[in-house]
């Protein structure tokens, strides 16, 4: 069994193993990360073989930690980092260079049909129907995008909404309300095979669905990290807010998207959005606007710019192929736009 881990800003775990009678065997783990003393390496395979190969991932953490040589280094890994690799190998998961990759970047579209769209593609996804894909959104009108379990009332005022002329729609997943402009925003949604995240708790498939995002935003100059549970932080503040559902038909698929501020009018989304004193206090700030830092000047960057150097990130870590959503997916999420994210009964089914 053979699994890989890339520890979110570190290094490339990689273990190879065998399982006998329930137990670990013949473990060996390599990568390119840094250890000190040399014999470490070997106290972390011992340390393993012969574990139950039922032991969580905490568990088989403990264990490399009680083992490992007094005074060890690690640079770009962790007794966590090494215990995940070990369960992506025994839940035999992929990698993301396993697939063909198929990007969708088109026109403008409406807030309810980009929903349906996640909803559409991902499904296809678990259904083996479409490679995974990575579908970067074009906006056709402003928009507050909450979340499944959020409350209406409690996240939006309609008054500023309608002000302003924007559109209210509530999507599939979880997380909390995103402010949206069309030449201010950038989102973009990775619809994946459940097996590219088999072996990780909840959170830690956040921070391994961002970390090519990371390394974008390197390459043009911002030092950006995973903020559990799901934001993106600089040293100047939020930038990016993601959100998961798990699609559990055919062979599973995960849909992760995210929001990011490339601009954002501060005072047009304090007039629409219903920011309570709790979210601001768990952040440590108490101005909504010190939330939200945007793109646009950390980079210099026109937001096409921007785009263009994320999806070339992409490619040149992963591949990439341009594609576009078929025939039959647009009518299908037409359909669905129209009888369920426009409706009342789905936008304030938490009221």
């Amino acid at each position: 069994m053979h699994g890989e881990y890339k520890v979110p800003g570190g290094k490339l775990v990689v273990v190879d193993l065998d399982t006998e009678d329930g137990l670990l065997r013949h473990v060996r783990v390599a990568g390119d990360f840094f250890l000190e003393p040399d014999d470490a390496i070997e106290s972390i395979d011992h340390a393993l073989k012969g574990a139950p190969a039922d032991t969580d991932a905490a568990g088989l953490a403990a264990r490399i930690e009680a083992a490992l040589p007094p005074g060890t280094v690690m640079y770009g890994l962790s007794p966590e980092g090494v215990a995940i690799a070990v369960r992506r190998a025994l839940a035999h998961a992929t990698d993301w260079t396993d697939y063909d990759w198929q990007l969708i970047h088109s026109a403008p579209e409406s807030p309810a049909l980009h929903m349906a769209l996640d909803e559409v593609i991902t499904t296809e996804v678990a259904a083996g129907l479409r490679p995974p894909t990575l579908r970067v959104w074009e906006w056709a009108a402003p928009a507050v995008v909450i979340g499944s379990f959020q409350s209406l009332r409690n996240e939006v005022d309609p008054e500023g909404a309608e002000r302003h002329g924007i559109t209210v729609v509530r999507r599939i997943s979880g997380g909390g309300a995103m402010f949206i402009e069309p030449g201010n925003t950038i989102t973009y949604s990775l619809s994946v095979p459940d097996s590219l995240v088999k072996g990780l708790t909840f959170a830690d498939s956040y921070a391994y669905l961002d970390d090519w995002v990371l390394g974008a935003l390197g390459d043009m100059g911002i030092t950006a990290w995973y903020q559990p549970l799901n934001d993106i932080a600089t040293d100047a503040g939020k930038i990016a807010g993601a959100a998961q559902k798990r699609i559990v038909s055919g062979t599973g698929a995960v849909l992760h998207h995210v929001t990011m501020a490339y601009d954002i009018d501060a005072d047009k989304m304090l007039d629409v959005l219903r920011v309570g004193r709790e979210k601001l206090s768990d952040k440590g700030t108490r101005s909504a606007k010190k939330r939200v830092d945007p793109l646009r000047r950390q980079t210099g960057l026109s937001r096409e710019a921007v785009i263009e150097r994320m999806i070339g990130s992409f490619r040149g870590r992963y591949g990439l192929t341009t594609g576009k959503v078929t025939d039959e997916e647009m009518a299908r999420a037409r359909k669905l736009a129209a009888t369920k994210f426009s409706t009342p009964e789905w936008t304030a089914r938490v009221p």
